[in-house]
């Protein structure tokens, strides 16, 4: 196993620490009425604040401690779950939806990763630290922000700075834990009213975790990201904004048969807004993105190759590189008149997908070949309309054309061993899709609650792993490529809640109820790892419902007891099944103290076990996940505290898992024979971790 050389993390950390130096000995020279002041409690979960939408700040301390991805974050919030491989890089779950049935973006523009079992997942090259704020929108309820997002639009979200003087400020964290755990983030700025210079740096690292029995799991990673952002503001109303910045790192997974030894990021991002144009005219906003992801995968540097059966699927030395480069935009006007908003624009995206393979350092001579090109164009409008005092209508509708084309001259597996021609070859595939929602809130008069109800409709067209990854050989006679035979999804769902704040109490709730046509299900090789197998993808019809509801309650001067609930149900109805992949019960309790500079928080997660897994579904699920059969609940119950020094330094720790419990999760990848974990079981999760993390703000 050899250690991560990533030549540019030196250089972006010394930049960090130039800017964090100047920024630390300037700002110390001002009045103590211009310092921040940093909150107590460490965060132990995130309740929703609007109809169908959660916001929380990125930047605080939260048990359990994340990794340093934007999956297990995301996992904070009720309804959220991961597909799990080892120690990080998961890939969000919601609501038993995964893929791009989520959209997410990164300041309006989307990271998409290469690897055709999604080792790299769009949330990898996501440092959640690094930004300001995180919103949710559950279910089909906004277009604004690109097609797909039957389940939800998450938004990681930078907020442009603001001095009306000449001014920096700083913030920053170390953090240090079990398992050589070390994490140090760093975001600081300078400027005046014309402008500003903003700095952005990251860096986690880890070693392989011990379950709760004290067996070692092999998920050893090291990461780092870095960005830059420079704003002119030559008026209150005026933003120009251009971001440049970079990531690598390396990371090794007890359930793939192979570890990826460079996630390698470039983004370039130019955004404009110009506020208050005219009396009815709110806002223009435009933005321009560019991300590559360069990924290479091997069975060798990190791992000895699987050697001890001539059968092994990865008993030699082999490496695949694929990478991804996705240029897109948004144009978008806000109109407001009296009691109407309308939000309209268009926005486009068009990438391509490159890869080479081979043993060893072989695969360097040869060229990345281009195997897929995607592009979409789309035109969209939202119309809010305040009917009254207590009532507001919300509608939205975007028309999409997407068309994708097929650059395989071959198909092969994984390994490369068994190769055919591709049926579908230089062929493309165009589809004009339609989406749409209307929303109904209201303010109760009776209760300080207002209650929502939403009808939505988006129609999804296959992504690139749906498309180009999947029904790579004969089963019944069907085509072996899924190009030409995967239909779009189309998903109709009812969403639905309720919001309620008065006095020390806070109480939520949100359900769905959906129809699913043409839902796309994965189906693997009995008995084989995903990663090794080659798939096929069937369309079935499904049905599916669920909530999440919270609620908080301050019974006490400093105490606060909170608990949330989500649940989330599934059937393929064509088939009269359960849905495969869907995350069981869960259940998050939690109680704190806050007191002055002090707070002591407990965290206990309780998960049901997931019996409603047909038999007849094992090895079906979706490009990084299939069901094993029922899983076993358990109760996860961890300790937090923190101490405020000053307005400007907080330290806080924690125990994670204080029972050192031996459990795994429902949604998981299956553990690898090249580190002798059984093909046909779950990867078990961290046993007792501790953690203690220092932050500053200046």
């Amino acid at each position: 196993m050899q250690n991560i050389s990533v030549t540019k993390q030196p250089l972006a950390w010394a930049v960090a620490m130039a800017v964090a130096g100047i920024s630390i000995s300037s700002i110390a020279q001002a009045e103590e009425t211009q310092q921040l002041k940093l909150p107590t409690a460490v965060v132990t979960g995130v309740a929703q604040q609007s109809p169908g939408v959660v916001v929380t700040d990125t930047k605080q301390p939260r048990q359990p401690v994340p990794a340093s991805d934007g999956a297990d974050y995301l996992k904070t919030i009720p309804g959220f779950s991961a597909i799990r491989s080892g120690g990080v890089n998961s890939d969000p779950v919601f609501r038993g939806m995964f893929g791009s049935r989520l959209k997410l973006l990164t300041n309006g523009g989307e990271m998409l990763g290469a690897c055709p079992s999604r080792m790299d997942s769009p949330s990898s090259y996501i440092s959640p630290e690094t930004y300001d704020k995180l919103t949710v929108i559950k279910g089909p309820q906004t277009v604004q922000w690109g097609p797909g997002n039957s389940a939800a639009t998450i938004l990681f979200e930078r907020s442009p700075e603001q001095f009306s003087e000449p001014g920096m400020r700083v913030d920053g964290s170390v953090l240090v834990g079990s398992h050589r755990r070390f994490d140090r983030n760093l975001d600081a700025a300078i400027g005046n009213s014309l402008g500003y210079v903003r700095l952005m740096a990251n860096a986690s690292k880890a070693h392989d975790y011990n379950d709760g029995d004290g067996d070692r799991v092999p998920s050893r990673w090291n990461k780092w990201n870095s960005d830059v952002a420079l704003g002119w503001t030559p008026t209150e109303d005026t933003l120009l904004e251009l971001t440049v910045g970079g990531g690598d790192g390396e990371s090794r997974y007890a359930g793939r048969g192979m570890d990826g030894t460079q996630f390698e990021r470039e983004s370039v991002a130019l955004r404009f807004k110009q506020e208050n144009i005219t009396d009815t005219w709110q806002a223009l906003e435009a933005q321009l993105y560019y991300n590559y992801a360069d990924h290479i995968m091997d069975n060798y540097k990190l791992r000895t190759p699987d050697a001890k059966s001539p059968m092994a699927p990865m008993r030699n030395p082999f490496v695949s590189q694929v990478d991804r480069r996705t240029v897109g935009g948004r144009l978008k006007g806000t109109w407001q008149w009296d009691s109407f908003e309308l939000i309209a624009g268009v926005d486009g995206q068009t990438s391509e997908h490159r890869a080479r393979k081979g043993p060893l350092a072989t695969y360097k001579q040869q060229n990345m070949t281009r195997d897929a090109e995607m592009k979409q164009w789309g035109a969209f409008g939202e119309l809010g309309w305040q009917l009254g005092e207590r009532d507001k209508l919300v509608s939205g509708v975007r028309v999409d054309r997407h068309s994708a084309r097929d650059m395989r001259p071959t198909l092969c597996n994984m390994m490369g061993m068994a190769c055919f021609d591709n049926p579908s070859y230089k062929n493309s595939v165009s589809k004009t899709l339609p989406s749409g929602f209307i929303r109904h809130e209201h303010d109760l008069a009776s209760l300080p609650a207002t209650t929502y109800v939403g009808l939505g409709h988006s129609e999804r067209f296959p992504d690139y792993w749906e498309t180009f990854t999947g029904a790579n050989h004969m089963r019944n006679g069907r085509s072996p490529s899924a190009f030409l035979s995967t239909k779009p999804e189309k998903t109709t769902q009812l969403d639905f809640g309720i919001q309620y704040a008065q006095g020390p109490i806070e109480l939520w709730a949100s359900g769905y109820v959906g129809y699913i046509r043409d839902y796309i299900l994965f189906s693997y090789k009995p008995g084989m790892n995903t990663a090794h197998t080659m798939s096929y993808i069937d369309n079935v019809n499904a049905r599916i419902m669920g909530a999440e509801l919270g609620g908080s309650h301050r019974f006490a001067p400093g105490w606060k007891a909170d608990a949330s609930l989500a649940y989330a149900w599934g059937k393929n109805t064509s088939e009269d099944r359960a849905l495969p992949q869907m995350p069981p019960l869960e259940v998050r309790l939690g109680l704190g103290y806050e007191q002055d500079k002090w707070s002591s928080g407990a965290l206990w997660r309780l998960v049901a076990a997931q019996n409603r897994v047909d038999n007849r579904d094992r090895g079906r699920g979706n490009v990084a996940g299939k069901d094993f059969g029922p899983s076993s609940g358990f109760g996860v119950f961890s300790l937090n505290s923190a101490y405020r020094i000053d307005s400007n330094w907080k330290v806080s720790a924690g125990i994670d898992n204080l029972f050192n419990k031996k459990y795994s999760e429902h949604l998981n990848l299956a553990g690898s024979s090249g580190f002798d974990l059984p093909a046909d079981t779950r990867v078990y999760e961290t046993g007792r971790t501790w953690w203690t993390r220092v932050d500053m703000s200046f």
